[in-house]
């Protein structure tokens, strides 16, 4: 056989194998492609979600012949429609693409902060719907207003309306009375006052404390600022205090300055002398992320010559300015977990302060540990908390005057 026969044959073997590879490579991209199919699953009957609460894939899907390969990020922060792409195994083992619609909806009424009753002076000046706070857990200014009329310059009782709405539709409405009064004047200046005034003050027994809620699985301590004056930490700590949390400053309002406590270097440096582990708070008026990363680092560097043990504290109570400031719950929480990311990458920990009233109607959203103000014998709060401020009229060797009491849970099992 001549060479030019032999060139013929390999040519010819080469195209055949090259036609095999390529129907080969065809039947591959048929068995794996993609295609659209929506004929392996059914979906539920309610294919919405509320705002904020987090769901997946598998919320929405009734049946499934196969598996799901690919699951979606679903966005649970925007109102609205939106469209969903997964990819699932369906029962012949192969890929398909679903898609369907869900809608993120908002069903809760804004918050509006209001008592049965207000009171107020004839002739003066007062501003009921800046004084009620009124916010939405989506909306950063839900419409809020006070239907009826009133006189402040004349005295009676006038029944009102207070009405919220949001974005959505979503309304609270509560009826209410303001009362108008005559200014009264104290004839009796001169009267002998044998009442409760002549009575010694009701306080916290520091050693009380110790006796009735000191076990192997806590610490009881305080919190001071300037507010504690001088104070005696030796004698704090030989009171059987363990730690101290200590303010080590606060803003200046919304869109203040931010000022170091007065009394933060000696409290924090007397007691780390005297061997109290101790953990910072902030004061914060905060109205942006922003705003909350800022604070967050300037604590950093006023703490970072001292050994701090325990958590740095994102304490917000401006909830008299929260109407002005035009946030929504969502964001005021998103605000105070910027705060305590920052604290946290910068290798502390960084926790929440708040009441048991505004963690439940407020802080719905934040993922941080709770330092939980509530002042009782036995708190109610359901929520998780690793520490608890018991009282703020609390009396402890080393300080005149009246100072918070808190006990730190070395496990979240006991409180």
């Amino acid at each position: 056989m001549s060479k030019k026969n032999n060139k013929k044959k390999i040519i010819i073997v080469i195209f055949i194998l090259f036609i095999i590879a390529i129907i080969t490579a065809f039947i591959i991209y048929l068995n794996n492609r993609i295609v659209d199919d929506n004929s392996g699953f059914t979906l539920k009957d309610d294919l919405t979600s509320e705002i904020y609460v987090e769901t997946n894939i598998e919320d929405y899907i009734n049946t499934i012949e196969g598996k799901i390969l690919e699951k979606p990020k679903i966005n649970n922060k925007q109102l609205g429609k939106q469209k969903i792409e997964f990819i699932y195994l369906n029962k012949d083992n192969r890929k398909r693409r679903g898609t369907f619609e869900i809608e993120i909806v908002d069903t809760e009424k804004p918050l509006v902060w209001l008592s049965n009753n207000y009171n107020t002076q004839k002739g003066k000046s007062i501003d009921l719907e800046k004084n009620i706070m009124c916010v939405d857990n989506y909306d950063n200014k839900p419409t809020c207003k006070i239907e009826g009329t009133y006189d402040i310059n004349t005295p009676g009782t006038y029944n009102l309306t207070y009405k919220a709405i949001d974005s959505s539709n979503n309304t609270f409405e509560k009826a209410f009375t303001l009362t108008v009064y005559e200014p009264v004047t104290n004839q009796n200046t001169n009267k002998t006052n044998t009442s409760s005034e002549s009575q010694e003050p009701k306080y916290t027994d520091f050693k009380e404390v110790l006796n009735n809620y000191k076990t192997e699985n806590n610490e009881i301590g305080i919190d001071v600022s300037k507010w504690q004056g001088d104070i005696d930490f030796k004698k704090v700590k030989d009171a059987g205090a363990s730690f101290v949390m200590i303010r080590v400053g606060s803003q200046k309002g919304t869109k203040g300055e931010y000022v170091i406590d007065p009394y933060f270097k000696q409290n924090i440096e007397n007691a780390i002398e005297n061997d109290l582990k101790v953990g910072v708070y902030f004061y914060s008026y905060a109205d942006s992320e922003k705003e909350a990363k800022k604070q967050a680092n300037w604590i950093i560097k006023e703490i970072k010559d001292y050994e701090i043990s325990l958590p740095i504290v994102f304490d917000f109570e401006s909830f008299d300015a929260f109407n002005e400031m035009e946030l929504s719950i969502f964001g005021l929480n998103e605000i105070a977990n910027t705060f305590i990311e920052t604290v946290d990458k910068a290798g502390y920990k960084g926790v929440l302060y708040g009441s048991k009233n505004y963690l439940n109607a407020i802080w719905k959203y934040h993922t941080a540990p709770v330092w939980l103000a509530h002042y009782t014998d036995k708190t109610n709060y359901e929520g998780e908390y690793f520490m608890w401020q018991m009282c703020d009229d609390g009396k402890i060797d080393g300080i005149n005057g009246y100072v918070d009491i808190d006990i730190l849970y070395k496990n979240s099992s006991e409180n």
